[in-house]
Formats: structure tokens, C-alpha cells, sequence
């Protein structure tokens, strides 16, 4: 059994519109929300063995922030094939990951997370705004099988950071 953790990126700050969309950083809600999904992570020890993050900053700044809420202590691994990518292409990255690994925690963005997290779990409405968390749990020995068009994986919650706190 794997544990494949899907987050959102938290809210990002629109201020300085001088700024490329790589580049934007957390706005204080963003903020606030790492670390609400970083202790809620470590409250329901799902702390993750592996994270991939997208290198946009605010997607960054996420991942670097759960992790060191949730008590993470592995290094992040971040890919620009992760920015803005469609749900294939975050199931590619996934399904690199070593089959040693029990836990997987994905950053990145929408629509390809939403897409994905509906596509895993064989929904069409689920939503995923800023700073979700879906935790699913998968059946196979292997991630690269998660590329598999039959594969599904159970949607065992899906949190959102208003309704935690």
C-alpha cells in the first residue's frame, strides 16, 4: 500500500505586478495555511518519505514550509516539469519515484492537480482550491504504475484549510 499526498500550493500574493507568475511569492493567508497543513499533516502522521514540488516560488515556499511544520527531514525535490503541468505529467514524476518508497507528497498547481486528484479518484467535481491537501491510498507494490490508465487510488479525505481550523 502507498500513500500519495496531493498539495496545492497555498494563496499566493498578487502584489508587485512587476513580478513574473514564477516568481510570486506567499501572501499572509499562504502563510498562515503552510503551516495549518504542515501540523495538520504531522497530526495525522502522514508525515511523507519523499516531496516533489514545482519550482514556481509560491509552490516553493509551500513545500519548504509544510515540511519543516510537519517535521520532514528528507530533502525536497524540485522540477520545473511540475510548473503548470497537466495531470500526466505529474502522474510521470510520481511514477519515477523509487518503489521503496511508502509516501509520496506532490506541490503544484491547478488545473493539473485538480484534474488529477478528480482523474485518481474517478470524480469529475471534486474542487481543490489553494493550500488542499487530497490524501489517497494506492494498491501496488510500484509508483511507476500509477501512469496506468485502469489505476485508481482510493480518495481517503480531501482537506481544505478553512474547514480545519
Amino acid at each position: 500500500m502507498k500513500t500519495l499526498l496531493i498539495l496545492r500550493h497555498a494563496k499566493s500574493s498578487w502584489d508587485d505586478e512587476s513580478l513574473d507568475d514564477h516568481e510570486r511569492p506567499l501572501n499572509k493567508r499562504g502563510q498562515r495555511d503552510v503551516l495549518r497543513m504542515g501540523q495538520w499533516i504531522a497530526d495525522q502522521d502522514l508525515v511523507p518519505e519523499v516531496i516533489l514540488s514545482s519550482t514556481a516560488v509560491r509552490a516553493k515556499l509551500t513545500a519548504q514550509g509544510v515540511a519543516d511544520a510537519c517535521g520532514f527531514a528528507g530533502k525536497i525535490h524540485f522540477s520545473s516539469e511540475l510548473y503548470h503541468a497537466s495531470y500526466q505529467n505529474y502522474l510521470r514524476e510520481i511514477s519515477h519515484v523509487e518503489k521503496s518508497c511508502g509516501s509520496v507528497m506532490i506541490v503544484g498547481h491547478n488545473p493539473g492537480l485538480e484534474i488529477l486528484v478528480n482523474f485518481l479518484s474517478g470524480q469529475e467535481t471534486l474542487r481543490f482550491p489553494t493550500a488542499a491537501l487530497a490524501y489517497f491510498q494506492y494498491e501496488s507494490a510500484c509508483w511507476k504504475d500509477i501512469v496506468r490508465e485502469n489505476v485508481r487510488a482510493q480518495l481517503i479525505q480531501l482537506w481544505k484549510p478553512k474547514e480545519l481550523f
